[in-house]
């Protein structure tokens, strides 16, 4: 595996657990549909929640919240949308944005960014 699959793979862990500390329930991890996929899916009290992670090993290049764009953010609506119809879901929805930083090997920075974007 490349090595920003690894750093990837990393930060999806790292969010999952961040979540999990901040008593969200994980329903699902790289939940995919068609093309698209999310990398956390979660529901904390009665909020289903999509989450998109990005991980960076600077910012040197820009955040990394900076890397969801549109095009991104139309992806996880598509996907969302057929998740809440699977899932019957006909509460509040949100979507998420965690975006860490790894400043070396064990240190990092998470910023959890709630209501992140609305999909038109």
């Amino acid at each position: 595996m490349a090595s920003h699959n690894d750093l990837g793979k990393r930060g999806e862990d790292i969010a999952k657990d961040f979540l999990e500390n901040k008593g969200y329930h994980i329903l699902r991890m790289n939940w995919k549909h068609a093309r698209a996929e999310i990398d956390l899916i979660a529901i904390c009290q009665g909020v289903l929640i999509f989450v998109e992670v990005k991980t960076r090993s600077s910012v040197d290049y820009g955040a990394p919240e900076d890397f969801v764009d549109w095009k991104k953010e139309k992806q996880l609506e598509f996907a969302s949308l057929a998740f809440i119809e699977q899932q019957e879901h006909d509460g509040e929805i949100r979507f998420d944005v965690i975006a860490i930083t790894f400043e070396n090997r064990n240190i990092y920075k998470i910023n959890h960014i709630e209501d992140a974007f609305w999909p038109s």
